[in-house]
C-alpha cells in the first residue's frame, strides 16, 4: 500500500450550504464522469490519491481552497454523486462516526466483486487507519476516513487527522503494494513539518518494529527480569538517542503512555531514563499481546488493543534495552497545491497554477454538464487565473 500524500490544513468550522454542495454534488460527478469516459474507473481512484489533483477538484467545486473541509466536503460530494450500478466506483465512509461504518458500507455497496475482494478492502481500511494514527505519531489524530473503490478492486484512502491547529490530510493509493508498515508513503506533502513526531515506518526504524514483535512473542516476566536486575538501564545500551527519545516523548511533561489501552507508563520531565520509570504493572501488560503472538509488525498493528501509546511504549523499551533506532523525523515534506500568496510554505509557481487552470478548463470543456454550470464554473476559474 502506498500513502500517497499529506497536506495541512487550517481548521474551519461550520459546513457547506446546501445550495453549494447540491452544485458540487453534480460538478464533482460531470468531472468524475469525463475522467472515467477518458481514462477509466481506476484512474480516477489514482487521481484522488494524488493530493495536487484532490485539492484542484475541490477548488474547482467551490470549496474554501485552504480549509479543512475541503477533505470532508469533496468526498462527501463524490459520495453522494458516485455509485457503483452507474459510474462503477463506491465512495464509503465519512467524517466522525460515519468513518466506524466503513466496513459496513463496503459490504452494503453494489461493487461486484467477490467476498474475499470485500474482506481485504475491510483490512486495508483498518490498516491504513491504524498506521496513520498509530506508525505516524504526528500529532494529528484521525476524525475522517473514506475510500474510493472501482468494481476492478482498485481503491484509494483519504482521511484526515486533526490537532489543536491544523488538519492533515493523508492519501493511501493501492499501486504496488509492499508493506504496510515500512515507507508505504510514494510521496507526503504537507503545509509545515513537525519537530517531534515518531515515525515508526521509516526505514531507519526497522529494527525497532523487529524488536517490538520479539518483546511481545517472549514471556514479559523475561523483560521484565532484566529490568529488574542489578545493572542499571545505562548497562542496556541507554545512550543520547535514548533519552532524547524520552524528552521528546515527555514535550516538558509527564505524558502517560498506553501499552493497552490504561494509562500505565508515565514518562518524567527528566531526559535519562531511570529503571524506576518503568513501571512493572505496564510490563505485566505485555502479557496481553503476547497471548497474541504476533507473526510480524503488521500483525501486531493489527491487533485489538494496540494503538499509538502502545507502540510507542514497545519503540522506547526496545530503545532502551536493544539502542535500536526509530525515527523522529516527519515523513512530510514541504510542499503544498501551489504555495501560498504571503511565501509560505513556497511562492505561487505560476506557471504550475496556469497548468492546472487549463487542465481543469478542459476537464469542464469536455464534461456532460449543463451550460449554466459549465459557464459558472469557468468563470470561476477565469477569477483564479486575474
Amino acid at each position: 500500500m502506498a500513502r500517497h500524500a499529506s497536506a495541512d490544513l487550517p481548521l474551519h468550522t461550520g459546513s457547506a450550504p446546501r445550495w453549494l454542495f447540491d452544485r458540487m454534488v453534480d460538478l464533482g460527478e460531470a468531472i468524475s464522469w469525463a475522467v472515467i469516459e477518458e481514462y477509466g474507473q481506476d484512474e480516477l481512484v489514482r487521481r484522488l490519491s494524488d493530493p495536487y489533483w484532490f485539492q484542484a477538484l475541490g477548488c474547482v467545486l467551490g470549496f474554501d481552497w485552504h480549509s479543512s473541509g475541503v477533505t470532508t466536503t469533496t468526498m462527501g460530494a463524490l459520495k453522494t454523486a458516485l455509485s457503483p450500478q452507474k459510474h462503477g466506483i463506491a465512495v464509503v465512509g465519512g467524517k466522525g462516526a460515519t468513518s466506524r461504518k466503513t466496513p459496513d458500507e463496503i459490504d452494503a455497496s453494489m461493487l461486484d466483486v467477490s467476498v474475499e475482494t470485500r474482506d481485504e478492502l475491510k483490512r486495508i481500511s483498518r490498516m491504513s487507519a491504524a498506521v496513520d494514527n498509530g506508525c505516524v505519531q504526528d500529532s494529528h489524530v484521525l476524525y475522517h476516513h473514506t475510500m474510493a473503490i472501482s468494481e476492478t478492486g482498485t481503491w484509494c484512502v483519504v482521511q484526515q487527522g486533526m490537532s489543536d491547529s491544523t488538519a492533515r490530510r493523508y492519501h493511501w493509493l493501492a499501486d504496488d503494494v509492499q508493506s504496510f508498515v515500512e515507507e508505504p508513503q510514494t510521496a507526503i506533502c504537507a503545509q509545515e513539518r513537525r519537530s517531534d513526531p515518531l515515525d515508526l515506518t521509516a526505514e531507519s526504524s526497522g529494527e525497532t518494529r523487529a524488536v517490538s514483535v520479539d518483546l511481545v512473542q517472549d514471556d514479559p516476566t523475561h523483560l521484565k527480569r532484566e529490568l529488574q536486575g542489578q545493572r542499571s538501564l545505562a548497562d542496556f545500551g541507554t545512550g543520547a538517542s535514548a533519552g532524547e527519545a524520552a524528552g521528546n516523548a515527555s514535550d516538558g511533561g509527564s505524558t502517560r503512555i498506553d501499552l493497552t489501552g490504561d494509562p500505565d507508563l508515565t514518562m518524567p520531565n527528566h531526559h535519562r531514563l531511570r529503571q524506576a520509570d518503568l513501571s512493572e504493572k505496564a510490563l505485566d501488560q505485555l502479557r496481553r499481546a503476547y497471548e497474541y503472538q504476533p507473526g510480524d509488525y503488521e500483525e501486531l498493528v493489527e491487533l485489538e488493543g494496540i494503538g499509538p501509546g502502545s507502540l510507542r511504549a514497545l519503540a522506547l523499551i526496545a530503545e532502551l534495552v536493544y539502542d535500536t533506532e526509530s525515527s523522529q523525523e516527519d515523513p512530510a515534506k514541504y510542499a503544498f497545491a501551489h504555495g501560498g500568496k504571503d511565501g509560505t510554505p513556497h511562492p505561487v509557481k505560476r506557471e504550475r497554477y496556469d497548468r492546472s487552470i487549463e487542465y481543469m478548463r478542459s476537464m469542464l470543456e469536455g464534461a456532460d454538464i449543463d451550460r449554466e454550470t459549465e459557464q459558472c464554473s469557468l468563470e470561476r476559474l477565469a477569477e483564479l487565473e486575474q
